[in-house]
């Protein structure tokens, strides 16, 4: 069952490669617990196919960056990018991204919360196997209040424009 409006985000685990060691964080990986990291926070989150696939690198993390300012004055504490890759690739793909310390790259490697959101999808035709579909969606905390999922392939609603839109 996919997750809606109104409905809890699902227990989990994502990963992080953390670039710079802190209290709590050792450099590398670090796994985090999803309601951990929701509790008391406004997290526009956004899911999609793969870490380097065309959209994902070329329209959907830029714009996520590119709007950080605009989203995080509307009232979002932070931004999450979740693709079925693992941490090391999502540490890298940020690097690239130019995402550090803007959106947080968090790692579903096994598609564990992406299934458990009923978000994943089967890219096996493209040698990519099980992967996330393409969505945003905001939670406060940890409560869906904002669900963009998009259709066939497209690249319309999950957008960051699209979230800035319904912040307003």
């Amino acid at each position: 069952m996919t997750i809606k409006i109104g409905d809890q985000l699902p227990a989990g685990s994502l990963a992080e490669f953390i670039e710079v060691e802190s209290a709590g964080c050792a450099l590398g990986p670090n796994t985090f617990q999803v309601a951990d990291l929701a509790k008391g926070k406004t997290i526009a989150i956004f899911g999609l196919p793969g870490a380097y696939t065309p959209t994902c690198s070329a329209q959907h993390v830029p714009g996520y960056v590119a709007h950080a300012a605009e989203l995080k004055a509307k009232g979002v504490d932070e931004i999450w990018c979740i693709s079925v890759n693992d941490a090391f690739v999502m540490g890298a793909w940020g690097r690239d991204q130019k995402a550090a310390g803007i959106v947080r790259m968090m790692a579903d490697g096994n598609a564990d919360f992406s299934k458990a959101l009923g978000l994943d999808a089967d890219f096996s035709k493209h040698g990519m196997g099980t992967r996330s579909q393409r969505y945003s969606m905001l939670a406060v905390d940890g409560v869906v209040k904002q669900l963009n999922v998009e259709q066939g392939g497209k690249f319309e609603v999950s957008n960051a424009e699209t979230m800035l839109a319904q912040l307003a």
